[in-house]
């Protein structure tokens, strides 16, 4: 895979350098000329224009399809962990929902917090088993809004998240019913498209539902 992308960065830079090297000996063989003709004069805007077409192109190339952000092995140990004392129903969708979102979105841990509780952690694990709840995870519980942080290192505040792995690139704190969050990690950073968000509500939605009911039930009880 990486001799693949290796191939393909050199493909991408092959115009550009073709008329790098083009231009300058055209320039070259012009000052190097006593006498120009009018046949060479027409001949070296002909190349001059190709040469152009070629770093324009390399150029247009990058912008259109720009690299894609490097992944990483997340550090840790792959594991799924449920707390004890839930239900089989939910046991059952927190191991669904978990690995919808495993398989497909670039998520590669996640972890399930609910009303003060660790109830899941699934995928490359982290070296803290439980969650603490910091700054971020609390603006996610108090106003019912997704935290996305695109690219972790930049972020002093990902200290809280020690709970996923250390090399995590990004994250995603999904609300998820009235008292959880729903932490997902990605190896790559800026790597979570539109459609993986709107993904990951709607799970968070339907794990929350469950979560909320089977709390009331409690109450109830």
């Amino acid at each position: 895979m990486a001799k693949a992308a290796n191939d393909n960065q050199w493909l991408r830079r092959l115009p550009l350098i073709v008329g790098s090297v083009g231009g300058t000996l055209l320039m070259l063989n012009r000052l190097l000329t006593p006498v120009v003709t009018d046949s060479q004069a027409r001949a070296d805007v002909v190349g001059v224009f190709l040469s152009a077409i070629l770093i324009l192109t390399t150029l247009l190339w990058r912008q259109i399809q720009p690299v894609p952000p490097e992944a990483v092995i997340l550090e840790g140990e792959e594991g799924f962990e449920l707390a004890d004392g839930l239900s089989e129903d939910v046991a059952t969708e927190l191991a669904w929902a978990s690995h919808l979102l495993l398989t497909n979105t670039v998520t590669r841990s996640l972890v399930a917090y609910y009303d003060g509780q660790t109830l899941m952690r699934r995928g490359i694990l982290g070296p803290n088993k439980e969650v603490e709840v910091g700054p971020i995870m609390e603006r996610t519980l108090t106003r019912k809004q997704p935290v996305y942080l695109v690219n972790l290192k930049l972020y002093p505040g990902k200290v809280e998240f020690n709970y996923l792995p250390e090399n995590t690139q990004g994250i995603i704190c999904q609300p998820m019913g009235e008292k959880g969050v729903l932490v997902l990690g990605a190896n790559a950073p800026r790597s979570y498209t539109k459609q993986d968000e709107s993904w990951v509500e709607g799970i968070a939605d339907k794990l929350g539902a469950s979560l909320d009911t089977q709390a009331t039930r409690e109450v109830k009880a």
